[in-house]
């Protein structure tokens, strides 16, 4: 098992189905430029070799959040940035429907910040 599988099995169900799934859209929505890797023990999304998103866990929320790389420069109210410089979150909320068509436009979005 690779260290991205073990970060993933390592999730309670049902996050980890929701998680991977969410991982597999992203992915899939470019595959030719978007892949993945697992750096500083958490699985990290890149588009064309630079960071674009990170999965991770909030302690002080409870739920498992996307962490967007240049989020500083998106105006959504659904994002979090408190304190971080570059980066703003979504939280996942597991009891509500998951906005993917949302997440997929940030990423797209984020691509045009990308050098």
């Amino acid at each position: 098992m690779n260290p991205i599988q073990e970060y993933f099995y390592r999730i309670e169900e049902p996050e980890r189905s929701t998680l991977l799934f969410l991982r597999d859209t992203i992915l899939s929505s470019d595959p030719e430029n978007i892949t993945e890797t697992f750096s500083f023990g958490l699985p990290f999304i890149k588009y064309r070799k630079k960071m674009l998103c990170y999965f991770y866990y909030s302690k002080k929320y409870r739920k498992h959040y996307i962490s967007f790389y240049h989020g500083d420069r998106l105006d959504y109210p659904e994002l979090i940035q408190e304190g971080r410089k570059k980066f703003k979150i979504l939280l996942i909320d597991m009891e509500e429907d998951l906005p993917v068509e949302f997440i997929l436009n940030l990423t797209e979005e984020i691509k045009s910040y990308i050098k």
